[in-house]
């Protein structure tokens, strides 16, 4: 492995690593700087930590991976994700921002929703608390599954630990840098670092489709396209070959947005109402040009490697491949830490969400309630630890796709916090006893729906994605509990 390459990622290890001491010393002293940085952050930091967090792996990996495959047939999850975002943007932030400092200034997802349903309290930080470490744990699996990926591909056999394998030290390197800068500097340093992991980010996916359309080799949008058309002509084609169910499990990835906790949470931590405008702007426009990049890099990768008889045996390293075939040593570990840039500042995210629920809604709520301020910071902080071991046992199978573990969480957080996040704050008569049941409904039709193999294969035909019944589920079970049932003091209203 050239010398520039290693230049280029232990520069981004280092800088990460400095943001988070740089935090350390500004925003940890009490639960709420650690936790959510105590509301501050501007509109672009806001905005590409949200989107940095969001996106993930899954943007240079997974997204690409499915686009090499089957083609602008796959956009269509870009499409969805593209509209669900913006709809979370005008819907959710706004309200969520608001209202959590409304009800008891709360400084998590479980806590927000205990204020808003008092005669539920205990009951909802419990059941909320257990779903986001359920789900955290898996979708932080994914994240460590493309560091994995991006070692084994990258550098295999460079570097040598005890005998493990390259995908195993992927896992422990790409962990191990997270918990460095996410232990030591709490949501402040996770924010930080997604503004420029996103910018990274973005660069990357503007340089890698433009240097394989028409660098040495690529021949340009005609040719590329020529070649796919000779290939496999519905690889060009919106809806050849896609049914209507693919076609709905697709574009309802966009539903997953209204429950994610570790970018809603973002929501809660900008510094004003008056900032959501601007964050919006930035982050959709952010967006838009990160998912353009990764579906070209996707479909041209292909035609790319067609016209050079490139062999590719996994889909999903195709960004890894091209970043190490077409460019400069330096710029290659500039685009290995874009990659890691997605996976990190998902990872980062998930844990902080993760393990705020384990220190607020559990161990401040059952174990020690009079925890002081410094205890509960270090028990966040040693939280954050168990949570990305218990998410690298989850990971340790090197046959892992991220893709598919990205969607199983997405669609566990979508329907068990989408609709009561939506009800919660825009339907007055929303209590309690609705929303537990809303959350548990959505979570069990979710696992019960991956259980039973129907998101691959439904009546004899293709499979039906497990938001599409955990979402509908979910949002009848509040409606309908809500409506026949009476929590008295639960109907609260809302200062505008």
């Amino acid at each position: 492995m050239a010398i520039g390459v290693w230049i280029s990622l232990l520069a981004y290890f280092a800088l990460m690593i400095g943001i988070g001491l740089y935090a350390m010393r500004t925003s940890t002293s009490t639960s709420e700087d650690y936790v959510l940085g105590g509301r501050t952050l501007s509109p672009k930091v806001a905005a590409l930590s949200a989107g940095a967090s969001d996106m993930s792996g899954w943007l240079l990996l997974g997204l690409p991976g499915a686009m090499f495959v089957s083609g602008l047939g796959s956009a269509w999850i870009g499409i969805g994700l593209f509209v669900g975002a913006l709809f979370n943007w005008l819907l959710v932030a706004p309200r969520l921002r608001e209202q959590t400092v409304h009800y008891g200034n709360a400084i998590t997802i479980p806590a927000f929703l205990a204020n808003r349903f008092p005669t539920r309290a205990m009951s909802l930080r419990t059941v909320s608390a257990i779903v986001i470490v359920i789900f955290f744990s898996v979708y932080t699996a994914s994240g460590l599954v493309a560091g994995g990926k991006l070692f084994e591909s990258a550098f295999s056999g460079v570097i040598s630990m005890g005998g493990l394998s390259d995908y195993a030290i992927g896992i422990i390197i790409t962990l191990g840098v997270v918990l460095a800068y996410t232990v030591v500097g709490g949501f402040l340093a996770v924010s930080m670092t997604d503004f420029v992991q996103g910018c990274i980010m973005m660069l990357a996916l503007i340089i890698m489709p433009a240097v394989v359309l028409f660098g040495e080799g690529g021949g340009g949008f005609t040719q590329a396209s020529q070649t796919l058309n000779e290939v496999d002509p519905t690889l060009l084609s919106w809806t050849d070959g896609l049914t209507f169910i693919g076609w709905l499990s697709a574009v309802t990835w966009g539903l997953g947005y209204f429950g994610q906790p570790h970018i809603i949470v973002r929501f809660m931590a900008i510094r004003n109402l008056k900032d959501v405008p601007t964050a919006r702007n930035i982050g959709m426009g952010w967006m838009a040009i990160s998912l353009i990049g990764a579906v070209s890099l996707g479909l041209f990768g292909r035609a790319y490697a067609i016209r050079n008889g490139m062999d590719i045996q996994d889909p999903e390293t195709i960004f890894i491949i091209l970043a190490e075939l077409l460019f400069h040593p330096l710029i290659t570990g500039f685009l290995y830490a874009a990659l890691l840039a997605a996976v990190m500042s998902t990872i980062s995210s998930q844990l902080l969400v993760a393990s705020s629920s384990l220190t607020e809604d559990f161990y401040r709520l059952f174990l020690n309630k009079q925890a002081s301020e410094k205890q509960t910071v270090t028990v966040g902080r040693l939280s954050v630890v168990l949570v990305g071991l218990v998410a690298a046992l989850i990971a340790s199978d090197p046959n892992s796709q991220v893709l598919g573990l990205v969607s199983n969480a997405w669609a566990g957080f979508g329907a068990a916090f989408g609709p009561v996040i939506i009800l919660s704050l825009m339907w007055s008569r929303t209590n309690g006893a609705g929303a537990i049941a809303g959350m548990v409904v959505g979570a069990l039709t979710v696992m019960g729906w991956i259980a039973l193999g129907w998101n691959a294969e439904f009546m004899g035909g293709p499979g039906v994605y497990e938001i599409i019944p955990g979402f509908i589920a979910a949002f009848i079970a509040i409606l309908v509990v809500s409506s026949a049932t009476d929590d008295a003091g639960e109907y609260r209203h809302i200062e505008r």
